[in-house]
């Protein structure tokens, strides 16, 4: 509806609006639910049937970003004998989705929900994502419940998801369960989140995994309006969290390779050349990494609060590149099954509400696990789904980066013709260009030299050119 598009631009800062509705209409970013959509999904929130299987005494409890309305998952973790039960709830989304109907087809077109700060871009209509489908807090909602037993060291050893009916008793936010940690005043669930995420974070370095702590740019909206850049880094809990959403993904992805049938998120291991290349990063911005040390074990000892390491951190992302989605019905999946970063079998099956992959794949490890036949539905759409996700992918990724340049470009633009002191991050082979990192602002943005660029020297450089239309931003580094 153009009135709410309207709306959604006057909550942008004016310099931005141009550029922003030209970043929409190049990647195809959707607006408003047709009349269609929006009917189906009003009648789908009035009319929901709740499983039979009543989990609503379990004290699950939601931790997200703070202000969150589209809430995925809900948490409980309870001790049981020597180790614990991991119990996952899952938004069901499919108990409101009719395969093949108005929100079903407008949810293939859309993939995923798209972030820009002041507004998402929804997968599903609001009345269901942010109401009927959301695990809200004190209201009575349908999931698919993982239920996970995990011995002393935190390894599982029986993993089950089904129908239920819970209940969420309060919202977390990641600030808040930090401090509560920090604090000492942390109910049982946050604690034991604590101890089994520091549980798994140790089998991730076991088995050779690594998650990546790299401080992202992040647009922070003020009071008055007003959007401003900042690096920020996440919390620890936030880690801990985000065992649980692995932990759930690697059980997932093993029901289904043991099924035959599934779809698994896939990244191919990293090629010898490409882990020389980090190393020759490493040396040029002066980061000791000896020989004998792999990939696994440098990551892990980077500090994302010091500069380089932050910067040397975010060039090891480049190995994450090429991942994938591997869909199979007749057995073992064409291509290799483990995800190079995780180094297990993983699946896309904790984020229904904002990934359309998550629902299909949540279908069939319940299935399975309930001995019963995969729905015809679920079949048929796993062909063009890894095609469908990718794409996606990419688009999100364009997205995203897209907004950060534009309003990198903003921030900078009264700065045209000043210097600025920053960090090489990356250098071109012949040395005449590169990528200097900022850090207030928080910027990234490409340098061209009028002399040889070194790899991890802090120069100074002037601003020539901040188009807050295209989004590009240019330094240029003179000869001295």
């Amino acid at each position: 509806m153009p009135g709410r598009e309207i709306a959604f631009l006057d909550q942008v800062p004016a310099p931005l609006r141009e550029g922003l509705a030209q970043l929409r209409e190049s990647l195809g970013v959707p607006d408003e639910f047709d009349e269609q959509v929006r009917a189906e999904a009003e009648r789908a929130a009035a009319g929901v049937r709740l499983p039979e299987r009543d989990l609503t005494e379990v004290p699950f409890v939601t931790i997200d970003p703070e202000g969150s309305m589209d809430l995925d998952q809900a948490l409980h973790i309870g001790r049981d004998g020597g180790g614990y039960l991991v119990r996952y709830a899952i938004a069901d989304v499919a108990a409101f989705v009719t395969p093949g109907g108005p929100i079903d087809v407008e949810c293939h077109q859309r993939v995923e929900t798209l972030y820009a700060p002041t507004r998402r871009t929804p997968l599903h209509p609001p009345v269901l994502s942010e109401g009927a489908a959301s695990l809200l807090p004190d209201v009575v909602r349908p999931a698919l419940v993982w239920e996970i037993r995990l011995d002393a060291s935190g390894e599982p050893t029986a993993s089950t998801v089904g129908r239920a009916r819970v209940r969420s008793r309060r919202r977390y936010s990641y600030e808040e369960v930090q401090r509560l940690l920090d604090d000492t005043t942390a109910e049982d669930v946050l604690v034991l989140l604590a101890e089994v995420g520091r549980l798994r974070e140790a089998a991730e370095a076991a088995r050779g995994g690594v998650s990546l702590g790299v401080p992202e740019q992040e647009v922070h909206v003020a009071e008055d309006g007003t959007w401003t850049l900042e690096y920020r880094t996440n919390l620890p809990c936030e880690g801990w969290n985000a065992q649980i959403s692995l932990l759930t993904g690697m059980v997932a992805a093993r029901i289904m390779l043991d099924a035959g049938v599934g779809i698994l998120r896939t990244l191919p291991p990293a090629e010898d050349h490409a882990i020389d290349r980090l190393r020759r990063t490493a040396q040029g911005l002066g980061i000791s990494w000896k020989q004998r040390v792999s990939y696994p074990e440098f990551v892990r000892s980077l500090d994302a609060a010091v500069p380089r390491e932050a910067a040397m951190l975010n060039a090891c992302t480049t190995l994450f590149r090429g991942a994938g989605y591997d869909a199979f019905t007749d057995g073992a999946p064409l291509h290799g099954v483990d995800h190079a970063a995780i180094a297990a079998p993983y699946a896309h099956v904790t984020a229904p509400l904002r990934r359309l992959v998550d629902r299909y794949a949540g279908e069939v490890c319940v299935a399975v696990c309930s001995g019963q036949p995969i729905p015809d539905w679920v079949l048929v759409a796993l062909e063009e789904l890894p095609s469908e996700m990718e794409a996606s992918s990419r688009r999100a990724g364009r997205y995203e980066r897209g907004i950060i340049d534009l309003v990198e470009a903003m921030v900078l633009a009264p700065g045209i013709g000043h210097e600025f002191t920053g960090l090489l991050i990356d250098v071109d082979p012949e040395r005449t260009a590169g990528r200097l990192q900022l850090r207030d602002p928080a910027v990234e943005a490409r340098v061209k030299g009028g002399r040889r660029l070194r790899l991890g020297a802090e120069i100074t450089a002037t601003l020539v050119a901040a188009d807050l239309v295209n989004g590009r931003v240019e330094f240029r580094a003179f000869a001295e």
